[in-house]
């Protein structure tokens, strides 16, 4: 064997070598992509009625709101109806009723200051009068 076939063996058993390597990462890819295909049709088939139940909860939740905006309006509606109200039967009666309060307090003033006959003041001999009421006053000391 001469040179140029030892070469040419070497040459050849190299490309053998990579092209067998070529062929196992090919076929490890493969896989792999096979593997993917599956799960991501796996997810696709549970996802789609994931999705429709989705999509009927956000439909009965903008009926919901629909009905709950419908409620929230009578309120309102019901809240100014009530302070109309209110403020009528403040302006008719309010007026009147203090009148007859005051003429009621008037009233039960007058009888009872006839009614309670005020007491005898007597004076009590060797006692005294409280400072106040000497004519002292009282003094606040300074801090």
């Amino acid at each position: 064997m001469s040179g140029g076939e030892v070469a040419g063996i070497l040459v050849a058993v190299f490309w053998a070598i990579l092209v067998s390597f070529l062929a196992l990462a090919l076929a490890r890819l493969a896989g792999t992509l096979k593997a993917a295909t599956k799960m991501v049709t796996e997810i696709s088939d549970k996802a789609v009625p994931l999705l429709a139940d989705a999509s009927a909860t956000v439909r009965s939740a903008h009926t919901q709101l629909a009905r709950v905006d419908a409620i929230a309006a009578d309120v309102q509606e019901v809240t100014a109806n009530a302070s109309a109200l209110s403020s009528t039967v403040s302006s008719a009666f309010g007026g009147p009723l203090v009148k007859v309060a005051a003429f009621g307090y008037g009233v039960r003033r007058a009888i009872g200051k006839k009614a309670a006959p005020e007491p005898k003041r007597t004076v009590v001999v060797g006692t005294s009068l409280p400072g106040a009421r000497r004519g002292r006053r009282n003094r606040r000391s300074k801090d």
